[in-house]
Parts: structure tokens; sequence; C-alpha cells
């Protein structure tokens, strides 16, 4: 039997796929890691993505809205109930739906790049 070619860090990672194996799901819930990967058995203890997605969302979601607030601010002059209305929504949608791939992604790329607790070269 030959041996499956490795799959895609990136692709494993957006669709929230075992990074190993790329079969099993990586996440619980919204956004808490399972223990281990239900089809080959990866004990994802690795996996400490930390604050990392939240702050590219935070960075890439205020950009996006601030820029159109902007646009829509200078171009029309809209009341601030019309801002409220349209801004709400593009917030939730820009900040919650990448989540989940965001955060499946950077544990992928840790497994991928055998990322760990930073070390110093010395040898005990």
């Amino acid at each position: 039997m030959a041996d499956d070619p490795k799959p895609s860090p990136i692709r494993t990672g957006l669709t929230c796929r075992c990074p190993r194996c790329g079969k099993g799901r990586l996440l619980q819930g919204f956004l808490d890691v399972r223990p281990r990967c239900e089809a080959c058995g990866l004990d994802y203890k690795f996996a400490d993505a930390g604050d990392g997605p939240a702050v590219f969302i935070i960075l890439i979601a205020g950009f996006i809205v601030v820029a159109c607030a902007l646009v829509v601010e200078f171009k029309y002059e809209p009341p601030l109930w019309v801002h409220a209305l349209l801004w709400l929504p593009l917030i939730l949608a820009t900040t919650l739906l990448p989540l989940r791939p965001m955060k499946g992604l950077m544990v992928a790329l840790q497994y991928h790049h055998r990322a760990a607790e930073g070390r110093t070269g010395a040898k005990p």
C-alpha cells in the first residue's frame, strides 16, 4: 500500500480538519480544539493558537469596516443610526465568520512547521 500524500496545511486549516490526515475534525463547538483526531488519533496537545486568530481578524475587519464607514460618511453624510444599521452586521460578519477557519489554519501551520515553545540553545 502506497503512502498517502500529506494534505495541504492551508486546505486542512481552512476546512478545520486534522493537519495530519485531513479527515478528522479539528474543532468541537465554536473554537474548542478536540483532544485528538477521530480518524488518525493525532493528539492535539501541540495546538495552541492563543489569541493569534482573533488579532488577525480584528486587524483585517477593522480596516474593512473603518474604510467603508469613512467612504459612506464623506460621500453621503448619513445620520448615526444609519451607520449603526450598516456597520453592525458587517462587523459581525467580518469577525465571526472567519474566526474558525483562521484558528484551524493557525493550528495546521503549527503542526506543519513543528512549532513549539521557545527554547534556548543550551542543553540541560
